[in-house]
C-alpha cells in the first residue's frame, strides 16, 4: 500500500511543478520582472549608422516592442510547424493567376490576390483608423504592389497567406510569384530554376511594373526564397523596378545552409516537396539529367547537386541541348555548373550584395531550427553595408514570430497595441510598417514614391526614361569578399555627412 502510495505521488510530481509555475508567474512582479528582461534582450537591431537608419529607429515602433510570445506558444518548432501548416486565413484569400511566358518558352504563375473572407466593412473600417484615414500601404494615386515570393520548394505556406491577408488590410495589391514547376505551374521546358537564378524573376518584375507603372512595386521573401530576392537585388543594382525590400528568416549564405546538417522532420518536409515536384515531370526530365539519383538522395545538398551540377550527371544527362537563342540568353546558366562550389560561384545569394542600391531589411531569429545559428550570419556586411538592416531577436522560429497573447499583456498595452496582437505575427507587422517609413523617408528627403525607375528622382540623381526591361552585365559572379573588420566607429552626423541617401547608378 506504502509502496502504491509513493508511485502515485511521484506521478504527480511533473503536474505539481507545472502547478507551481503558474502560481509563480501569476504573480505580477515576477510577470512584470520576466518581461522587461526577455524585452530587453528580444530584438537588435543592426545596421550602418545613416539617415535612413536613424529614421527608421524613430519612426518604426514595432521594432522596439517585439512582445513575442512565450513557451509553450513561443516554442521555436510550434513556431515553425504552425507556420508551414497551420493558419487562420486557409481558404479565405482569392487568387487570380497569370501565367507568365519568358524568353526560353518556360513558364511562371503570378498570382494577384483579388479577395478575402474578411468582411469588407471591417477592412474598411480598419484601414480609415489608420494613417488619418488613408490605407497604410498607400502613397500615391494607385496602390502599391506587394511581390511574395515563397519558399525554394514553392507553395502557399500559412506564415504567406497570414502576410498576404495583412497587406490586403493595409492597402497593397499583393501578387505571388510561383517559380517554374511549383504550385501547380506547368514545366513547359527541361530547364529548372536554381537556388540563386534571377532570370525569371527579373522577367516577372518587368512584367509587373509594365501592367502597373504607376505603382510602386516591394518585394518580400519568405524563408529560402530570398536565394533568389537577394541575387536579383545584386545583379540589377540600382536598375531594378523595386522601391524597398525585406527578407523574413532569409537563407543568407546559401552553401552553408544546404551543407549544415538540419533535423531530419524539417528535412524530410523540404525534399518531400522537391522531389514530388520532380516525379511529376520525372518522364520528361530523364533525357537531361538523372531522375532516380535526385530522387533517391537523403540530404538537400545531394539533391541539388545531382539537378544542377554536371560532376553528378553520367553520359547522356551530361547535356541539357538547349536552342543557340536560348544558350545565349541564359549565358553561364546554359550549361549546368562543373561542380558544387561552382555552382554556389553563380549562386550565393549575397555574391553581389555591394551592388545593391535599395533598402533590405531582413528579419532573423537565434532559435530559428532551419537556418545555422545566429553566430553564422554575416554581421560585417550589415555593419558596412547602408542598404542592408538586420533585425535579430533571440526567439521567433522560422517565419513565426509569434505575438503574445492577450491574456499575457493583461493590463499593459494601448489599442494599437491590441490591433497587432490579433494579427499575431510580429514579422508582418514590421515588414510592411518598415514599407512606410521608408517611403516617408524618401518622401521627406526629396525622393518620389514610384514605381518607375524613370521616376524615381533625388537630388542630383540621374533620370532612365526607358521603359524596357533592363539588361544584365555579364561579369564574373565569384562571391563578394565580406569585410571581416568593422570600420572605425565615428558619430552619426560624421556618417550621415559622408554617406548621402542616393540610388546611385552601378550601371
Amino acid at each position: 500500500m506504502a509502496l502504491l502510495a509513493w508511485s502515485s505521488l511521484f506521478c504527480l510530481l511533473p503536474s505539481l511543478f507545472v502547478f507551481l509555475l503558474c502560481l509563480v508567474l501569476r504573480w505580477s512582479r515576477s510577470r512584470c520582472w520576466i518581461r522587461l528582461a526577455v524585452r530587453a534582450a528580444e530584438a537588435r537591431f543592426i545596421c550602418k549608422p545613416t539617415a535612413l537608419a536613424n529614421y527608421l529607429l524613430q519612426h518604426c515602433g514595432s521594432l522596439a516592442k517585439p512582445r513575442l510570445a512565450r513557451w509553450p506558444r513561443g516554442d521555436p518548432h510550434v513556431q515553425t510547424l504552425c507556420s508551414l501548416l497551420w493558419g487562420q486565413y486557409g481558404d479565405t484569400i482569392q487568387f487570380s493567376r497569370d501565367n507568365l511566358l519568358l524568353r526560353d518558352e518556360g513558364i511562371v504563375a503570378l498570382d494577384w490576390a483579388v479577395g478575402t473572407g474578411l468582411d469588407e466593412a471591417v477592412r474598411r473600417k480598419r484601414r480609415d483608423d489608420q494613417s488619418g484615414g488613408k490605407a497604410l500601404g498607400c502613397f500615391t494615386s494607385t496602390p502599391p504592389i506587394l511581390l511574395l515570393i515563397p519558399q525554394c520548394w514553392g507553395g502557399m505556406t500559412a506564415h504567406l497567406k497570414a502576410l498576404c491577408h495583412r497587406a490586403m488590410c493595409d492597402g497593397f495589391y499583393v501578387v505571388v510569384f510561383h517559380p517554374r514547376g511549383t504550385a501547380g505551374c506547368p514545366l513547359t521546358t527541361t530547364r529548372l530554376t536554381e537556388f540563386g537564378d534571377p532570370a525569371d524573376l527579373e522577367q516577372a518584375v518587368a512584367y509587373i511594373h509594365s501592367r502597373h507603372p504607376s505603382s510602386a512595386l516591394v518585394a518580400v521573401s519568405e524563408g529560402s526564397g530570398s536565394g533568389i530576392l537577394l541575387s536579383y537585388l545584386g545583379e540589377h543594382g540600382s536598375s531594378t523596378y523595386l522601391t524597398a525590400a525585406a527578407a523574413i528568416s532569409p537563407v543568407l549564405q546559401g552553401q552553408q545552409w544546404f551543407e549544415a546538417a538540419m533535423s531530419p522532420i524539417y528535412r524530410w518536409w523540404a525534399l518531400f516537396h522537391r522531389k514530388l515536384q520532380l516525379r511529376r515531370y520525372a518522364k520528361s526530365l530523364r533525357a537531361v539529367l538523372d531522375v532516380d539519383q535526385a530522387l533517391s538522395s537523403s540530404s538537400l545538398r545531394d539533391f541539388e547537386e545531382a539537378l544542377f551540377c554536371s560532376s553528378a550527371r553520367s553520359g547522356p544527362h551530361s547535356q541539357q541541348g538547349l536552342a543557340p537563342s536560348v544558350a545565349w540568353a541564359l549565358s553561364e546558366r546554359a550549361a549546368p555548373a562543373k561542380d558544387w562550389d561552382s555552382y554556389w560561384e553563380r549562386n550565393e545569394p549575397l555574391r553581389d550584395a555591394d551592388e545593391v542600391a535599395l533598402p533590405v531589411l531582413c528579419i532573423c531569429s537565434r532559435d530559428d531550427p532551419l537556418l545555422q545559428p545566429s553566430s553564422g550570419l554575416p554581421t560585417s556586411l550589415f555593419q558596412s553595408n547602408p542598404y542592408f538592416f538586420l533585425v535579430l531577436t533571440d526567439k521567433g522560429g522560422h517565419c513565426g514570430f509569434t505575438l503574445e497573447g492577450r491574456e499575457q499583456m493583461e493590463g499593459e498595452g494601448t489599442e494599437e497595441e491590441e490591433e497587432e496582437e490579433e494579427e499575431r505575427c510580429w514579422s508582418h507587422i514590421v515588414v510592411l510598417e518598415y514599407f512606410r517609413v521608408v517611403a516617408d523617408f524618401l518622401k521627406v528627403d526629396g525622393g518620389s514614391w514610384s514605381g518607375s525607375a524613370g521616376e524615381y528622382n533625388q537630388t542630383g540623381l540621374r533620370n532612365r526614361t526607358s521603359n524596357m526591361a533592363p539588361l544584365r552585365r555579364k561579369r564574373a559572379t565569384t562571391m563578394k569578399r565580406l569585410r571581416q573588420q568593422i570600420p572605425e566607429k565615428r558619430s552619426l552626423n560624421e556618417e550621415e555627412e559622408n554617406f548621402i541617401w542616393k540610388r546611385s547608378y552601378t550601371r
